[in-house]
């Protein structure tokens, strides 16, 4: 990738593929916060280069951590304390291995739950699918990242995120989620927030619980089981179905079951739309958010649904340029 007035650079000591797009040097500016979030624990949902709800969320959650004033803003403090322009470089490049692209993939999966019941698996549409999760990165912007990469095949190389960080070793005690702002908090069992995540929470139709449950369970590769009459009903099928575990599982890649009946906080196989969309009642995240936060949560930990904290979190679209000098990198 490369920035008007503003070179994008890679962590690797080889070099970047030369058919590169040039983007504004904004948007590489907001790549590199984006980047640096995800590392500190605040993540922002997809990286993308985009500015919304979510990157504000996540720099609330960030300035919380680290016991700044907590205003969603990107200020000189906050970008100093990500680590400004001394941050380890946020780009590097990837060579694919063989076994990325064994498969199976399955790009004609269809959105039918009728035809992904007989399936074997619910697994990746594409290599590129694929990476775009582990790298924590929109797919689109993955690929105009990357325009002439063939990311099916052994041995090429691609542009990805530097997401990479120490795992978090708390265990979870108790869950906020924060209706309002399309939000969920969570805390060890002394009372301090761990990490935050951007999420999809119920709609008008299918509202999430109210008041405050637990924690029943944790099931990782979780199977769905659509149930018209307890949840929705899909077009005309009426009949109750079980569907197999994979990343495109309507619950994505992990289930953290509530003792309210039917409910719970999962993920999800599109990740670009958290907090875009409504969801059927339950709380989705990013299928990488929830299997941090399933591998962290303890059985019987609190969750709290917050109905009224606050106004909706409304972007605030920060002034990059003037924390970061004109001819810097994003590395």
């Amino acid at each position: 990738m490369r920035c008007a007035r503003s070179t994008c650079r890679s962590g690797s000591s080889r070099r970047l593929p030369s058919s590169r797009p040039q983007w504004p040097a904004t948007h590489c500016r907001r790549l590199k916060v984006e980047i640096l979030l995800d590392r500190a624990h605040a993540p922002p949902g997809v990286i993308d280069g985009r500015f919304g709800s979510n990157f504000t969320k996540a720099i609330a959650t960030f300035e919380t951590l680290r016991s700044l004033p907590v205003d969603g803003k990107l200020t000189r403090a906050v970008w100093d304390e990500l680590g400004g322009d001394a941050a380890a470089p946020v780009l590097g490049t990837y060579e694919i291995k063989p076994a990325d692209v064994v498969g199976p993939f399955y790009p004609d999966l269809s959105p039918d739950y009728s035809e992904q019941a007989r399936m074997p698996d619910l697994g990746y549409r594409s290599a590129e699918e694929m990476f775009g999760e582990r790298f924590h990165m929109d797919r689109k912007f993955l690929r105009a990242l990357n325009p002439s990469v063939d990311m099916g095949v052994a041995g090429n190389r691609i542009v990805v995120a530097e997401v990479a960080t120490l795992p978090l070793a708390a265990r979870i005690g108790r869950i906020d989620v924060d209706k309002g702002r399309g939000e969920v908090l969570a805390y060890d069992a002394g009372g301090e927030l761990v990490t935050g995540y951007p999420a999809t929470i119920g709609s008008d139709e299918l509202p999430s619980p109210s008041g405050t449950w637990m924690v029943r369970g944790v099931a990782p590769h979780p199977t769905y089981t659509y149930d018209p009459k307890k949840n929705f009903q899909q077009g005309t099928l009426t009949q109750k179905l079980i569907l197999p575990p994979g990343p495109n599982n309507p619950v994505g890649a992990a289930f953290i079951a509530l003792t309210k009946p039917t409910y719970g906080i999962h993920g999800t196989p599109d990740p670009s739309k958290i907090d875009k969309t409504r969801s059927h009642g339950c709380v989705r995240l990013t299928n990488w958010n929830a299997v941090e936060l399933a591998g962290l949560v303890q059985v019987g930990a609190t969750v709290n649904f917050i109905e009224k904290p606050g106004a909706p979190v409304e972007p605030r679209e920060p002034d990059i340029a003037s924390l970061i000098a004109g001819g810097s990198s994003v590395r």
